[in-house]
Formats: structure tokens, sequence, C-alpha cells
């Protein structure tokens, strides 16, 4: 290794106390200075964030939760298990609402095996009760048949969707029946990226399978820290220079209720089918199913609602980071109207050039993706 990497481990560099950075507030409370740094580094993010970028906005996510033996530690609170189980639900749920027209699957790995949970689909709350029915730890993991499992089901899915791997990885070894770089070979030529967020430390095998997938590669530091790492997959990521570029077909059915009692097809990939009179009639098939978007079984058209569309509008268009400034005088945020004291610092939208405050601003970009007072101006 070289002198210039070796200059960058933090033991050998100045000490900093960060704990003096740190200051209570009038009621003796850190609150508003974790809030501060919190906003600082999703606006870091925001700021980091290319514009003008092709993005894979249909998606196809294999989530593979480690469920070996190494995440009943307790170095995240209460346990790895019990966090990474509560961080995956809000994931799960992000990221349908954020990419309404994409699917994901659940993989776990134990006693040196992988097991699919769930297929490919649409319904978050299938996804998150299979996960919670399958919470037991065993034995040790194993990466490369949980690659090899994941990359049989994506191997499948056209060409132009973004293909992609999220690896929990709490163990630091893996039991593997062969050379997972062949593995990860196979991935790179099918343009499938894998991502891995370790839960202990840093694995150099790992770290190798991200850079030979063009994936990420994260080691978690505390739960804060977890959870911004694994929202940040929530966004689609850039498009591959050749992926394709081709037109999809799509349909819209309406919800339709009926007098009498009709079969719905399953949307879980199961045999499974149950009477009802409400659902949505597949429009060149007329197969009926209860929620949307989803992937007709019998004529393969991708069925969506225009608002999952609509939906998706903000990945391609972000909304402007609002400029940071002090104001000299009172005033109140232009969407919750909580009165801004002066020298308070302000986030002011480009377009219209109202100032929100900090907690709003965070509102505006993670939730609503659209500035309320440039949207009102828009409707007069």
């Amino acid at each position: 290794m070289d002198d210039d990497a070796e200059k960058t481990y933090t033991w050998e560099t100045e000490y900093e106390r960060t704990w003096e950075a740190i200051q209570e507030d009038e009621q003796g409370s850190l609150q508003a200075a974790i809030d501060e740094i919190g906003q600082k580094n999703r606006r870091k993010r925001m700021r980091e964030r290319k514009s003008n970028i092709r993005l894979g906005m249909m998606r196809h996510l294999f989530l593979i939760v480690d469920l070996s033996k190494a995440m009943e530690e307790k170095d995240l609170r209460p346990s790895r298990l019990v966090c990474t189980t509560k961080l995956v639900e809000n994931f799960i749920y992000e990221y349908f609402d954020q990419n309404p027209i994409s699917q994901i699957g659940i993989i776990v790995t134990r006693n040196s095996r992988a097991e699919k949970l769930t297929d490919l689909g649409g319904n978050p709350k299938h996804h998150i009760s299979a996960l919670q029915d399958s919470l037991k730890c065993q034995g040790e993991p194993s990466l490369q048949n949980s690659l090899e499992l994941a990359y049989q089901s994506l191997k499948h899915m056209p060409n132009h969707a973004s293909r992609e791997i999220l690896v929990l990885m709490a163990s630091l070894t893996t039991c593997d029946p062969g050379n997972i770089m062949v593995t990860c070979q196979t991935l790179s030529a099918r343009s499938m990226q894998c991502s891995i967020i370790g839960l202990a430390a840093e694995v150099y095998l790992c770290k190798k399978v991200c850079k030979e997938t063009k994936g990420q590669y994260h080691v978690v530091i505390d739960e804060g820290h977890y959870k911004d790492v694994l929202m940040q997959h929530v966004t689609p990521p850039p498009a591959l220079a050749d992926a394709e570029a081709s037109l999809i077909r799509m349909g819209f059915p309406h919800h339709k209720e009926d007098a009498m009692a009709s079969y719905s097809m399953s949307q879980t990939g199961t045999d499974q089918a149950e009477l009802s009179t409400k659902g949505y009639l597949c429009p060149q098939c007329k197969a009926k199913y209860q929620e949307l978007p989803v992937e007709c079984r019998l004529c393969r058209l991708t069925l969506v609602s225009a608002p999952h569309l609509a939906r998706s509008y903000h990945h391609l268009f972000p909304l402007p980071v609002f400029a940071e400034k002090q104001i000299d005088q009172p005033s109140c945020c232009a969407a919750c109207e909580q009165s801004l004291e002066r020298l308070t610092m302000v986030y002011e939208c480009p377009d219209c050039s109202q100032m929100f405050c900090m907690s709003c601003d965070t509102y505006i970009h993670e939730t609503l993706h659209t500035c309320p007072t440039c949207l009102n101006l828009t409707n007069q």
C-alpha cells in the first residue's frame, strides 16, 4: 500500500475533540445539535447528487439478509437482528413509495445456504410478513449461494430494467461452495449491480465484489448511519451506458366492482387465488388483480396506474437544493409559519425566494419533492 493511502487512517491523523462541537440549547437539550448534524449530512448528499443523468426507473432489486449467528450480536441497539428488521421494513415501504413501478424480492442466508423468501413483486406487506416469519439465526452465511440464487431470478428480467442486489452482511466470514469471483464475473457480464452493507468491519472480499459489479460498499458506524446508508439505495441508480433504450408496454386498468365474486390472480408468484368482487382487470387478457403495480402473469403486460408514473417523476427532475442564509430580522417559515428569529439559519427556494425552516426543508426534499409555494403559484 502506498504512503498516500496510509495517511488516510483515522488513528494517524490529529486527534479531534468532536464532542466540543455539540452545544446544549437553552433547555439543556442536545437534540437541536443532533438535528443540525443530520441536516448537514442530508444536504451534503443532496449536493453530491448528480443531475442530468439517465436513471434506472424500473428496478428489480433482491435484498439479501444475513441470518447467521453473527446477526445476534448486540453492538447495534437492541441487537443487529432487531435493528435490521425495523430498518428493512422502513426501507421496503420507502422503496415502493419512491419507486412505485419497481419490484423487490428477499433472500436470507444461514447454515451455509440461501433461501428465497419472496419472489420479485410489488406488495410490501407480503415481503415484510415473509421476513418476520423467518427471523431465526443459524450457522454461517453463504454469500456466493445467495448471489447465485438472486442471479437465477434476475437473469430473466428485461435488459432495459435496472437489476440490483443489496446484501446486509453481519458476518465477517462466508461459507461458499466455489470461487465467488466467478460469480462476480457472471453478474458483471449481465450488468447486475451488487452492493453490500457490512454491520461489523470492512471485509476485503465484500469490497472486491462491489468493485467488480460497480456497486457500493459501506460499513455502518451506528444505528443512524445504518439507516442513512440503507436509505441511499431507495434512489434509482444511474442507468448503465450500454443499457437498452426501448419502449415499454403498459396497461392502465380501472378498478371494477362486480355483483358476483370471481377469482383474482396471485401477485406473489404462487398458484393461490382468492374470491373477491373488486379488483383491477388487465385491459389485454382480463385477468383480475387486487393491487397495482403488477406484471400480468398471463400476458406479461405491466399494469400500473397514472399516479405511479407521476410519483416516479421527481427522480428525473430533482428539486434543487435550497440556499442557506441567515436572516437579519424576524420572519416566519413559508410552510409551517413557525417564527424564525433574527440570525437564524433558513433555507431559500431559488425559484420563488420563499424561506423555510430546517424541518420543512427536510420534508420538502425527502417527501414532497416539490416546493409548496412554487406549486401554489403555478396553480394560480
